[in-house]
């Protein structure tokens, strides 16, 4: 619910919002957004960054697998033990 507040240099739009009971400037309530949805940004940023290094990671081991390098490994191992 948006009500109008009659003094208007009370708040920075003359306007607040009633959030659960409690009356918060509007423009405190965009601040508030901004500032979740820069945290928000940060949290997919990082965990993109986390899903490149899992890829890269699975397909150097692919790679390493193509290559026989396991295979190359394993009978190494296999003639010590």
């Amino acid at each position: 619910m948006i009500t109008y507040i009659k003094n208007k240099g009370d708040t920075l739009f003359g306007i607040h919002m009633d959030v659960f009971g409690v009356q918060l400037p509007l423009s405190v309530l965009f601040l508030i957004g901004i500032v979740v949805v820069i945290i928000l940004w940060k949290l997919i940023k990082f965990a993109i960054k986390i899903l490149l290094v899992v890829v890269v990671f699975f397909l150097v081991l692919f790679g390493l697998d193509i290559l026989g390098v396991f295979e190359y490994l394993q009978n190494i191992l296999s003639t010590f033990f």
